[in-house]
């Protein structure tokens, strides 16, 4: 799909008009050990200009979907996947923060447990170092999703509720937001049992990639394919290996598992195994006979083979979309994070998920014909070069779709945005004519309503200040090698229903 589009708004509208026909799930990845972080990725800030957690952008999110619905008394229900890590500190983060304001009774969890290890090709069991009467247990994957749900009795609730799909998106891609409307979409014109949300992908690459597998009697399944697999599976073809067509891309798109799916299907496939998920072992060889492990190994099972449990007669798809617009994951320590950057690849860091958001922000702006300055030069954040200003912010209740966001910049060609500048709007506001050289933050609650026009606004800013090495800061900004001084700033909170404009250099008027 092309972004803005009259296609793609289509699509997202038509996703619109089902959000509240669907279930979320989130597929809770874990600890934030690997990127220096001791508490869960979850609680992780998105971005550093509001500090609003992973979590908190995705139950908001879903609250701002509901409220934008046809029906503000129809909730979206969210179901969270943790393990026994996790689960406790999840809770914690949500009774902290009165559940980010979600009723509690649409939200529901799920919880993996551990399967033992095994270390040989006879599936032995192994023993804890510490203790030989304690079985060495490892994660399962992230397939078990699927088998708990079906366990849990929810999908008959949700079946019996009308609802209609069931989307799974990941802990630390805080971009698929923005595409899951115009995947429904696809999901509901195309009337897909199954459908992979894409991005192009790379020759070689080490993500997995949606292919047709045929087989000779004709039939085939549209299913994901591991970046390992790839390669030796298409040089066995007459394609010749994993090669780039005229687009530059490979012809097979890389799967990012947020998945979509239409909830009876899946329902019915799952009851028909048993909830069970197709499994499979990876072993690393030691030996040249292939019968020594380097280490313990694990069965695990995947999210996205699910495609395997579908009748032969099922409908499954993708929806390819541009990287800049969908996927952002946080996934890598800063060390791995400039390895990744040096090789030519995202380095999937806090920082780069941060860079991602704003880049996304302002490049959905010029869409809607706002004149925004090119990104300052990257500066380097413990080696990393980030390109973190002009520094954008949309709250969910801002906008949920594309669609949204043009109807909120009316007339774009009247909007500027100095490179320098932060802008952070949350709620219904609109953009009709704007200088802005500085920082500039308008939060319109519930029932307020804000048109920005002859505005112009020009100060100090906010500035991203390099950390120094012992830091006072929290972990999950230190981690990122800068933290947002805000020097000087217009902030605009509106918590009284009412329509208001905002002039001049930053004038707030109610208007009668």
């Amino acid at each position: 799909l092309q972004i803005g589009s009259d296609s793609f708004r289509s699509d997202e509208r038509l996703g619109t008009s089902v959000l509240q026909d669907s279930v979320f799930v989130l597929v809770a990845g874990g600890l934030g050990e690997r990127l220096g972080f001791g508490g869960i990725k979850l609680a992780l800030p998105a971005e550093t200009l509001t500090c609003h957690s992973f979590l908190e952008t995705y139950i908001k999110t879903l609250l701002a979907m509901q409220e934008h619905g046809g029906d503000p008394d129809k909730s979206i229900p969210l179901v969270i996947m943790t393990s026994t890590d996790t689960y406790g500190m999840t809770v914690k983060l949500l009774e902290e923060n009165a559940y980010f304001g979600m009723d509690k009774a649409n939200l529901y969890f799920i919880n993996q447990a551990n399967v033992p290890a095994l270390q040989n090709n006879d599936a032995a069991f192994v023993l804890t170092a510490d203790d030989p009467f304690t079985l060495q247990t490892k994660p399962h994957g992230h397939g078990d999703v699927h088998t708990l749900l079906h366990q849990s009795g929810l999908l008959s609730k949700f079946l019996a509720e009308g609802r209609r799909y069931i989307v799974f998106f990941q802990d630390t891609n805080v971009l698929a937001f923005k595409a899951i409307p115009a995947a429904l979409g696809v999901s509901k014109r195309l009337n897909l049992a199954m459908n992979s949300l894409t991005v192009p992908r790379a020759p070689g690459e080490a993500a997995g990639a949606i292919c047709t597998l045929k087989r000779k009697d004709g039939s085939s399944m549209v299913i994901n394919v591991e970046y390992n697999q790839l390669d030796a599976l298409l040089r066995e073809s007459s394609s010749g290996g994993d090669k780039a067509d005229a687009s530059g891309f490979s012809p097979y798109p890389g799967n990012v598992n947020t998945l979509v799916f239409a909830l009876k299907p899946y329902t019915e496939a799952l009851q028909a195994t048993g909830g069970s998920m197709p499994e499979f072992v990876n072993p690393k060889y030691a030996d040249a006979e292939r019968t020594i492990f380097k280490k313990p190994t694990r069965l695990e099972c995947m999210m996205q083979d699910f495609a395997k449990l579908l009748k032969a007669d099922a409908k499954v798809g993708f929806t390819d979309l541009e990287r800049w617009f969908s996927f952002s994951p946080v996934k890598n320590a800063i060390a791995d994070a400039v390895r990744a950057h040096q090789a030519g690849m995202y380095p999937a860091s806090p920082g780069a998920g941060e860079e991602a958001v704003f880049l996304c922000n302002a490049r959905l702006l010029r869409l809607a014909g706002v004149k925004i300055a090119e990104p300052q030069a990257p500066v380097e954040f413990l080696g990393l070069p980030l390109r973190l200003s002009p520094a954008i912010v949309f709250g969910p209740r801002f906008a949920t779709t594309v669609d949204e966001l043009m109807s909120r910049v009316t007339t774009g060609s009247a909007v500027s945005i100095s490179a320098r500048s932060s802008l952070v709007l949350d709620g219904s506001v609109v953009l009709e004519s704007l200088e802005l050289d500085g920082a500039l933050i308008i939060r319109a609650g519930p029932g307020a309503h804000v048109t920005v026009h002859d505005c112009f606004i020009s100060n100090l800013g906010c500035k991203f200040e390099h950390l120094s090495t012992d830091t006072n800061e929290p972990e999950a900004i230190a981690i990122r090698g800068y933290r947002v001084k805000k020097q000087e700033a217009v902030e605009i909170g509106i918590s009284e229903p009412g329509r208001y404009e905002l002039v001049g250099a930053g004038e707030l008027r109610m208007l009668v």
